[in-house]
Order: structure tokens, then C-alpha cells, then sequence
């Protein structure tokens, strides 16, 4: 009886595979979960700088493509994809090449409105050239529309979670004389909306709360700096802690001693970090932004509109102040804890989302050499 072939994968992300990051996450536990279903995964991590690339970063992407072989199958994250269509469209023909967007480069925070056509242009190009597009979420695929990308070139594999003990604010007991202790898990980056949290807690110090913010400030240099500048000003340094990046078993830590997970964003693709919070059975409050309002299931967490700390803090001061609200919620992130999916079951859609890759179209085909042409 002849052997089946073991399934073939390269995986193309801009810069450092390993950062800890939602998409980044999101890539390597997808892979892991391929590897362990018996597929061959290769990950390759670009050099130069993204989503502007750079001259380095073209030639990255174009030697990462020319070295695969003909027919082969390659995901190439949105992030590393977006803004190179000419070096996707050149091997489009003969690759089975795979876009995997989290979210539209376009929807990212601080862009004027030059950048944000000039994205939309180079984005909408490079998905032309993919035969399949895999989405991190149901808004993405909707948001897709604007691209000209066909509802049946989409597949929808949303991210897993692990299984976490409950934490301690998870628990109906409260400790007399403790601070409520928040946690959010962000890089600290314009799209995160740290700024609307710092602006919300400055009206609420009259309340017994310490904040932590877990996440990159290498991101964006100068508004991490900025961040912690008005945390100062303002006198909130001693309760508002930007602790940087932490490890599998810190992050746990924090995790596991926190009262309330708070994210807010203007736009998420997903949002990752919610699901990991009811995990671990904490209430959230967050965001309407992006598939943020798919995300939080209602009874978990309180929504609001991204970007209006006034609003923000009002929902921060009904869950500090109302034991009810409290209780109403514990029970809500309960709930939605024991029907989160796993990685075992995100991997396998994933690798359905990768079954049955159409042909190349003749516009793939044909659009290379119409290039020469012109």
C-alpha cells in the first residue's frame, strides 16, 4: 500500500518569527498545530522594514519565493504581503501562494489619508495574486469585500486558547482593602488606544486600583515615551506600571492575580488577548473597534466606542463601584470560558482553509507578463 505524501508548508512573516505578539502568536501556534497533524513546515522571517517596505525587505520577499519550488504551497502574512504586490504577482502563476490577513493594513491607527489609499492599492493587488485568503475573523472576511477579493477565495480560522485555572479575580470572594488589580496586554503602539486607558484612570484615582500594562515598547519608540510621559504627569507612575514584554510563565502571573482585563483598542482583527482573559475566567472591558465587537461575548465584558476615554472610564467605575455589576459579569466570562475553542481545533480549520487550493486565474497568470509588456 503506497505511502501518502506528507503535506508541504512555507510560512513567510516579516521580520523575527519568535516576537510575542498576537499575530505572530497566532502564526506559530497555527504551525505547531500543522506540525503536530503531520505536515512539513518550513517559516521564513524577512529581512528590511514592514509594511512600508523597504528595498531590503523586496528583495527578501522575492529571493524567499524564488528559492520554493514550482506548484509549491506558501502563506504569506499580511503584514509581510500587503505592501509588495510586484513581488507577489511575479510568482503567482506558479506558486500556490496564500494570503493569511489578520487585518486590512489600511485599518491601522495613525495613517493619513494618503497612506491609507496607498495601502488599500497595494494590498488590494497583492490579494489578487492569492488563490486563498485565510482571515483571523468573520470582520476581517467582510472587510475583504472592499478589497475585490471573492467570498469563495475566503476561509475564516479563528485563533485557539489554552486552558488556564481560573484567576483569582475570576472568583466570586473579594479581599477586603486590596486593589483592584487591571491588567491589559498590549504593544504599546497608536492602534492600542493606551492613551484613552491613561486619560480614563486619571479620572478615577479616587478609586482603590494598580494597572498593568503588559507589551512591547519597541513597537513605536516614541509613543511608548510618550505614554509614560503623561503616566508621570499625571501622577499615575506609582498605579499605571508599563512593564514590557514577559515571558510564557509571567504573563500567567499577571493573568492569574487580575480583577478586570481591559483592551482598548481602536481596531483589532481579532483580539487574542480577550479570549486568553476568559480563559482564565476574567471579566473584560474593551472596545467596539474592529472584530472586537464579535469577540467579547456580551455577557463577559462591557463594550464601548474605541477612542472616548469618557466612556471608557464610566464603565471602568460601574464594574469598580457595583457589586452587582461585578457578580453579572464573573459569571458571564464563566460561561464563556467553557465554550472556547481550542489550538487543536483552530489548527484543524486552518489546515481545512488549506484544502483544495484553486489554479492559478488567467488574470495571474496573464498579469507578469502584461507588466513586461507595458
Amino acid at each position: 500500500m503506497p505511502l501518502t505524501a506528507m503535506p508541504e508548508l512555507t510560512l513567510i512573516v516579516a521580520g523575527d518569527p519568535d516576537q510575542w505578539t498576537g499575530g505572530y502568536v497566532y502564526d506559530a501556534r497555527m504551525m505547531a498545530e500543522l506540525r503536530s497533524q503531520g505536515w512539513r513546515v518550513d517559516v521564513v522571517g524577512l529581512e528590511g522594514r514592514f509594511p512600508l517596505a523597504d528595498q531590503k525587505a523586496r528583495h527578501s520577499l522575492s529571493q524567499a519565493l524564488a528559492t520554493l519550488p514550482d506548484n509549491a504551497r506558501v502563506v504569506i502574512d499580511g503584514l509581510a504581503m500587503g505592501g509588495l504586490p510586484d513581488e507577489v504577482e511575479r510568482h503567482a502563476a506558479r506558486l500556490q501562494i496564500i494570503a493569511l490577513v489578520h487585518h486590512p493594513l489600511a485599518d491601522e491607527t495613525g495613517l493619513d489619508v494618503v497612506q491609507q489609499r496607498d495601502f488599500h492599492h497595494s494590498e488590494t493587488r497583492a490579494l489578487a495574486s492569492a488563490r486563498r485568503v485565510v482571515v483571523t475573523s468573520h470582520h476581517t472576511a467582510r472587510a475583504l469585500q472592499e478589497y475585490g477579493v471573492p467570498d469563495e477565495r475566503i476561509r475564516v480560522a479563528e485563533p485557539g486558547v489554552d486552558k488556564a485555572p481560573l484567576a483569582r479575580g475570576a472568583l466570586d470572594h473579594e479581599e477586603v482593602g486590596r486593589p483592584w488589580r487591571l491588567l491589559c496586554v498590549a504593544t504599546l503602539t497608536p492602534r492600542k488606544g493606551l492613551g484613552v486607558l491613561v486619560e480614563a484612570l486619571a479620572g478615577l484615582i479616587d478609586r482603590p486600583w494598580v494597572c498593568e500594562v503588559v507589551g512591547s515598547h519597541d513597537r513605536d519608540a516614541g509613543h511608548a515615551a510618550a505614554l509614560m510621559a503623561e503616566t508621570q504627569r499625571l501622577g499615575l507612575a506609582e498605579r499605571l506600571c508599563f512593564v514590557g514584554e514577559r515571558n510564557v510563565d509571567d504573563l500567567a502571573a499577571s493573568y492569574r492575580e487580575a480583577d478586570l482585563f481591559v483592551l482598548p483598542s481602536f481596531y483589532e482583527g481579532y483580539g487574542m488577548v480577550v479570549t486568553e482573559a476568559l480563559s482564565w475566567g476574567l471579566p473584560v472591558i474593551t472596545t467596539t473597534g474592529g472584530a472586537l465587537a464579535d469577540t467579547l461575548p456580551p455577557e463577559a465584558g462591557i463594550a464601548v466606542p474605541p477612542g472616548d476615554a469618557d466612556v471608557l472610564r464610566e464603565a471602568l467605575s460601574r464594574w469598580m463601584d457595583d457589586t452587582e455589576v461585578r457578580r453579572r459579569l464573573r459569571g458571564g466570562a464563566s460561561r464563556a470560558r467553557r465554550g472556547l475553542t481550542d489550538w487543536q481545533q483552530a489548527g484543524q480549520r486552518f489546515a481545512a482553509a488549506l484544502e483544495a487550493i484553486p489554479e492559478a486565474t488567467i488574470d495571474a497568470v496573464a498579469r507578469p507578463e502584461r507588466r513586461q509588456l507595458s
